[in-house]
């Protein structure tokens, strides 16, 4: 909690120009003169009633002194929200604001008046029963001589509880000003417990600024900025590229579809099954010698490789093991996430085999949530077992299964030992994220999001997610088709300096 100047206005002692004097509160406020003005004819407002008009920041001494200079002013010192991590963690913990009439109405009974806040976003919205406080109040009978007689009815005052978060701040805050010129996000969690340890979205918003109120003008240059700081990217999903081949090379093991050693003998950056494909081929970057198999598919980010593999796992086999891993399904979580998808159909199918193809190195109508995609890369980290993403911290708590033995321990260790020779092996994608002392398993991903050949402003996702034995990582940057970051490499360099 901070302390602020609440300034509070008064109808009965505006004095004689008042349409002037209003103007001039919002002249130095920024608030609207409509909203002072439905402010003061409320309907509980009488002549003498002081009404809240806004919060200043207890620094802004000047802003203060000036308004004390308007009549009917009243500006009194209360206390309020103050977020320590305001832009750092600004997605993730939201901000608290006056509850408007509709958000009155539903919460009737609840001990909520007109001059209450409540949680609009973020954390603060989802923990608004645990961390509101209820002011306490007391109905009574007073005599014709004012002693009281009788009580009607009495609340007593209750705090709000604390809810502390496994949040690390000093990684939340490195990583924010990694990112903050950008659009993207990071997830951090400990892949062995599950406690998330940074959770980044970029561009954002100052949760101070609503709690102290904003100004017109403020709101509509943040509601309409183009690269919306008010989304929350690490709640939505996305097109996770080549970041996903580790999936499809997991679930090919573990059905028994694929052969880790088996050398699919083709040649050259492109390949088609046959003729039936017409004019389409799947591409790869870059040609390399030795076996086509799964480590060097998964060194060199083979999208033919994994394309074959889709192919050889089947739709419908594709699609259940990945129903097991959480993919259609609500993942439990105090804020609500986006269902990860492998189809925009409504009987979830994968419809023909260009599109299962593409399916298996992230691409066709693969969509992951950030947040879901760090329990599944868990799995390579625990032995097939996915852990449970949490936010909540508690004391000498252990780590809660998401889903169990989603691939046996034999898979999730080969997928693990073909990861860290991504960032081992000088000819990996993610050698640069190789550090001297550290086993890093980790996957580059590029998602395209053209629509066609012709396409030339969708621009593409650069995606990085690695894990070490206490850190798991995934991350993105959105790139401009014209402004290109860096993709997984610009993401990289960010990463390295969490070690």
């Amino acid at each position: 909690m901070g302390q602020f100047y609440q300034q509070e206005l008064c109808h009965g002692k505006l004095g004689e120009n008042k349409t002037q004097n209003i103007s001039k509160i919002s002249e130095l406020t920024g608030v609207s003169v409509e909203y002072i003005n439905e402010q003061l004819n409320a309907s509980w407002v009488k002549d003498d009633t002081f009404v809240p008009i806004k919060k200043i920041a207890e620094s802004n001494i000047t802003l203060k002194e000036a308004l004390l200079e308007v009549p009917g002013v009243l500006i009194n010192k209360v206390e309020g929200r103050q977020y320590s991590l305001g832009k750092e963690a600004g997605h993730l913990i939201g901000y608290v604001q006056g509850i408007n009439a509709e958000e009155l109405d539903a919460n009737k009974g609840k001990g909520y008046n007109t001059t209450s806040v409540i949680g609009k976003s973020g954390l603060e919205k989802a923990y608004e029963e645990t961390l509101r406080g209820i002011d306490g109040s007391d109905i009574y009978i007073v005599d014709e001589d004012g002693n009281r007689v009788g009580e009607v009815i009495r609340q007593d005052k209750k705090d709000g509880q604390d809810v502390k978060l496994t949040i690390d701040s000093s990684m939340q805050t490195k990583l924010y000003e990694q990112m903050k010129d950008d659009k993207g996000f990071f997830v951090v969690m400990q892949p062995k417990t599950g406690e998330l340890l940074a959770l980044v979205s970029t561009p954002t918003f100052d949760s101070n600024d609503f709690v102290v109120g904003m100004t017109d003008s403020q709101w509509e240059a943040l509601n309409n900025d183009a690269s919306k700081p008010l989304y929350n990217r690490f709640l939505q999903k996305y097109c996770p590229g080549s970041t996903f081949k580790p999936i499809t090379g997991a679930i090919g093991l573990n059905t028994g579809k694929i052969d880790a050693n088996e050398d699919y003998g083709y040649t050259g950056t492109s390949w088609q099954k046959d003729n039936s494909w017409g004019q389409y081929k799947i591409t790869t970057l870059t040609a390399y010698n030795g076996a086509k198999n799964l480590l060097n598919g998964m060194i060199h980010s083979d999208n033919i490789y994994f394309a074959q593999s889709a192919l050889k796992i089947g739709a419908d086999t594709f699609a259940e093991n990945l129903n097991k891993l959480g993919f259609n399904e609500e993942i439990e979580f105090p804020l609500s996430l986006a269902k990860s998808q492998y189809a925009n159909n409504n009987g979830n199918k994968i419809e023909g085999e260009t599109k299962l193809a593409d399916s298996g190195y992230g691409q066709g109508s693969i969509l992951v949530n950030p947040i879901h995609m760090s329990a599944i890369y868990s799995a390579f980290a625990n032995n097939g077992h996915m852990i449970k993403p949490y936010i909540q911290y508690k004391e000498g708590k252990s780590a809660d299964i998401l889903k169990e033995n989603v691939f046996s321990a034999e898979v999730a260790n080969t997928i693990k030992e073909a990861l860290v020779q991504v960032v081992e092996n000088p000819e990996g994608t993610a050698n640069d994220m190789k550090i001297s002392g550290i086993t890093i398993a980790g996957k580059t991903g590029t998602a395209e999001l053209k629509t066609s050949s012709e396409d030339k402003e969708s621009g593409t996702l650069g995606w990085f997610d690695c894990f070490t034995d206490d850190l798991l990582i995934v991350s993105m940057v959105e790139n401009e088709q014209n402004n290109q970051s860096g993709g997984s490499h610009y993401l990289i360099k960010k990463i390295r300096t969490l070690f």
